[in-house]
């Protein structure tokens, strides 16, 4: 069985829910304390055993490049001042051995073309994609969530979608599947629809950020029509692969926080704030103090 080596992660889009912030850098590298969104995602591609980073970008995104590239002249600078702990960090943004891609995005056209775009490096491999602004933390001795989804395909070599229950009134924000009870966190899918009105949903059970695909997944993307806000769908695209292959939904273990909302990404940055090893313990206090 092929193993999981590349993974997508689509980071083209305008990131409007967060202008003024977002006008001049992407979305993805806003802060959660000190590393941004893009860097969480990809520490957890790398836990997971992934090699291959593939960037679908847009205009504006070089902040994202620049960020996994090597900074000569900070890096020096940090040295001759005898920092060594932020040149350390600096040095360690992403392991040697990772290989990081850029794919340029022309157009908005849509998760699912976002997702198409890579098909010249992916091949017909097996493949991850995630969502940055989806924030995934888990507790302590637990694996990241993409690592758990790993482990899972090693063993039943089906696409996998991240799953969690969403209140019925914000099913019209995500796509959603029926599914049937099949191993235990497991269900397989049995319909998925993009952004029903709640009461035309068929479930509550949202996908999330998380994704692992068949390589044929590519097949079904070139063909789908225009779904949903005109743009082409990953949903619909997961909807042709089930008429052929098995798709499974995954209850991960974690928390999620909704980075594309400012009350999601608030709530992240509190989080993992009480949670930061140098500062945790003194804003926890801070924060009793708050009436």
């Amino acid at each position: 069985m092929n193993k999981i080596r590349k993974a997508v992660f689509p980071v083209a889009g305008l990131g409007s829910r967060f202008l003024p912030a977002t006008k001049a850098q992407p979305k993805e590298m806003l802060p959660i304390v000190d590393k941004p969104l893009i860097q969480y995602a990809v520490e957890e591609a790398v836990a997971a055993g992934i090699t291959e980073m593939i960037f679908i970008t847009g205009r504006n995104k070089r902040a994202i490049e620049d960020h996994f590239d090597t900074a000569y002249e900070l890096e020096r600078e940090l040295e001759a001042a005898g920092k060594t702990a932020l040149l350390e960090f600096v040095q360690n943004v992403i392991p040697k051995h990772v290989n990081c891609i850029y794919i340029r995005q022309s157009a908005p056209l849509g998760l699912g073309h976002a997702v198409l775009c890579a098909r010249p490096v992916v091949g017909n491999e097996p493949f991850a994609v995630l969502l940055a602004d989806d924030f995934m933390d888990t507790p302590a001795g637990t694996a990241p969530v993409l690592a758990q989804m790993v482990e899972i395909f090693e063993r039943e070599g089906s696409s996998i979608l991240a799953v969690q229950d969403v209140p019925r009134a914000e099913t019209r924000q995500y796509g959603i599947v029926s599914a049937t009870p099949y191993q235990d966190r497991l269900e397989q899918v049995d319909a998925i629809v993009e952004k029903p009105q709640p009461e035309d949903a068929p479930s509550t059970l949202a996908v999330v950020g998380r994704y692992i695909l068949s390589g044929r997944i590519f097949d079904y993307l070139e063909n789908v029509s225009q779904g949903a806000g005109g743009e082409i769908q990953l949903t619909d695209g997961i909807a042709a692969l089930m008429r052929d292959q098995k798709v499974l939904a995954y209850r991960y273990e974690g928390q999620r926080y909704d980075c594309g909302s400012k009350l999601g990404y608030l709530k992240a940055m509190v989080d993992m704030g009480r949670k930061h090893p140098e500062t945790g313990a003194a804003f926890t206090e801070y924060l009793k103090t708050l009436k």
